[in-house]
């Protein structure tokens, strides 16, 4: 094994060959992103990889996994999305998540996409978490992306509860019209409508990985993100029912790889469950009371298991390629 293998990754500082910068989008507004260079095996780069993270994210929580896939010999690259983390703000204040619509999201994934492809070698895998996977899906369910395969860990695909989704979604509408959409939709915590008994058993098991999110808040304040907007609650519900319109997941015929858990309490594992039913090449992997929502940044174990499913599943693809 070599040394950069063997050498342990610091979750709490950016990586000496990874380059941060920023990506100014059509309309002027600028988007935050780290590079990585990528390695070379056997004298061929294996490949690029494009990550997002999911609401109120940063890319530093993530810097482990874009780390050990740069080692690995691929090109990376991460970005905020527009009005997050080190990418502005779109609501009233600092810490509140609002968007207009997830369609701004989208033509932002369609014009990184086309710059970063051009940029890169090929193949092209496009990977996200949690909203970050629902907007890729969306992404390419609209044709806006063209990604050779993917790799979605708990794309939000439903929100978690036995309330249907038409009726959390007319809920929401009402509130949007009762108040101002960006007003925050909850209270200072991950989940809409519910206080949890500590914010960590949403996200993840390990309690080392969920200290570096605050380390990093507080040496970077401008990460910091608190609930989301009920226009931001409105917006997700509308995209989430169109995605899931008949036909379309149908129409992708693109490889993708799905991470969930029936122990995620923010997203619903049923609606990850029917995508990857739907998705024509769509691979599902399935974690249970062991996981929580940031399978990517779970124990040491879960891991190991994602890693391990995440580098057969991209092994397939740059073959293919």
């Amino acid at each position: 094994m070599s040394e950069t293998a063997l050498e342990q990754i610091n979750r709490r500082a950016i990586p000496v060959h990874a380059t941060e910068s920023f990506w100014t989008a059509q309309d002027g507004h600028k988007i935050r992103r780290i590079d990585w260079p990528g390695l070379e095996t056997g004298g061929t780069p294996r490949g690029s990889i494009l990550f997002f993270p999911g609401r109120g994210d940063n890319y530093e929580k993530y810097l482990e996994t874009l780390e050990e896939w740069h080692r690995a010999g691929w090109r990376v690259t991460a970005a905020d999305w527009r009005g997050q983390a080190g990418s502005g703000r779109l609501g009233n204040d600092a810490v509140t998540g609002h968007v207009d619509d997830l369609a701004t999201w989208i033509d932002d994934l369609q014009s990184f996409w086309t710059d970063w492809k051009a940029a890169t070698p090929r193949p092209h895998i496009l990977s996200a978490h949690s909203m970050g996977g629902h907007l890729v899906l969306r992404g390419i369910a609209e044709r806006k992306v063209d990604p050779d395969a993917m790799v979605l860990s708990a794309p939000m695909l439903g929100f978690v509860g036995s309330i249907p989704s038409a009726i959390g979604h007319l809920a929401a509408k009402l509130m949007c019209a009762i108040g101002d959409p960006k007003r925050p939709a909850w209270k200072w915590n991950e989940k809409p409508g519910v206080v949890p008994a500590g914010r960590q058993a949403l996200l993840t098991g390990d309690d080392d990985r969920y200290e570096d999110e605050q380390w990093w808040r507080n040496e970077r304040p401008e990460l910091v993100m608190g609930p989301g907007s009920w226009g931001w609650v409105e917006r997700s519900y509308a995209s989430m029912r169109c995605l899931f319109a008949p036909g379309l997941l149908e129409s992708v015929d693109t490889s993708v790889l799905l991470l969930g858990t029936s122990n995620d309490k923010l997203v619903s594992m049923r609606a990850i469950e029917e995508a990857a039913e739907r998705l024509p090449a769509g691979e599902l992997v399935r974690f249970g009371e062991e996981a929580q929502h940031e399978i990517l940044r779970d124990t040491d174990a879960v891991r190991e298991r994602a890693k391990t499913a995440i580098d057969e599943f991209l092994d397939r693809v740059a073959l293919q390629k």
